[in-house]
């Protein structure tokens, strides 16, 4: 069953979106065997190695932020790879990119190791089924979506470069769900303190992401924190993947204590 959260998380997602997408949005957030995989990851991420949220909730959240960073792009007139390469248009991005976000950590009901590997294994199924549905009776863009998506998952932890403004979208996409919600599970089964937990407490100290349009660059990251430990979670998570994304050039990132002066890093 779903939690609160997840519900009100589809529902920002479905208003989000239109045609096409919607048709899109609608299967995704309906389908069983994702849904389950996604809870399993959780069950796997929190419960076995006492980690981070990586669940039903982490991957929806990732899904809204792709999606509302392929909107800014298309707004300052950037053509992302499917338009420029496959004849598709700014729908099929969004499509691949809101896919790609509700998938991208299913490896993590395997384990943390690899899992963007293995998340692309247990995509594979998947896509040919929902993609069927989205694109029934078009062979190329299922071909040319599933690709991307693939390229999306096996490259969100930066350990694999990407190469498709799609793909360097969902690394960053990742990257900022970093807000303090993601360590609250964590926190509360594993009180004691031990190597790693550097992760849960910066990210327990960041209070909000938010992701508008730049002043001098297509996109702004702006993230709030209430501690400055949560420069942790900037510099060697977010920063890293941006660092390792193709968007790059088109994101300015700040980041700061409340009440401070923001830090500016692009």
């Amino acid at each position: 069953m779903k939690s609160p959260k997840e519900i009100s998380l589809d529902s920002k997602i479905l208003s989000m979106v239109s045609g096409r997408v919607l048709k899109a949005a609608e299967i995704l957030v309906s389908d069983e065997e994702i849904q389950h995989l996604q809870d399993y990851a959780n069950v796997v991420s929190i419960k076995r190695l006492d980690h981070n949220d990586h669940g039903p909730v982490h991957m929806r959240k990732v899904a809204i932020n792709a999606v509302k960073m392929v909107k800014l792009l298309k707004e300052a007139g950037i053509e992302l790879n499917i338009e420029k390469e496959a004849g598709g248009d700014f729908d099929d991005s969004v499509i691949v990119v809101l896919i790609a976000g509700f998938l991208h950590d299913i490896g993590m009901s395997v384990g943390r190791e690899n899992h963007e590997q293995m998340g692309a294994i247990l995509a594979g199924t998947i896509l040919d089924r929902i993609l069927n549905l989205i694109y029934e009776g078009d062979m190329h863009k299922r071909v040319i979506a599933k690709s991307m998506i693939t390229e999306c998952i096996v490259g969100h932890m930066a350990t694999q470069k990407v190469y498709s403004l799609e793909a360097g979208v969902i690394l960053i996409a990742d990257g900022c769900d970093m807000e303090k919600g993601r360590a609250r599970i964590p926190m509360i089964l594993h009180p004691d303190a031990k190597v790693g937990d550097i992760h849960k407490y910066s990210s327990s100290a960041v209070e909000s992401v938010k992701i508008s349009k730049g002043e001098n660059r297509p996109i702004r990251i702006t993230v709030e924190m209430n501690e400055s430990v949560g420069f942790f979670q900037i510099e060697e998570v977010l920063f890293r993947k941006i660092n390792s994304s193709c968007v790059k050039p088109y994101i300015e990132l700040y980041a700061g204590v409340i009440g401070k002066e923001m830090k500016c890093y692009l």
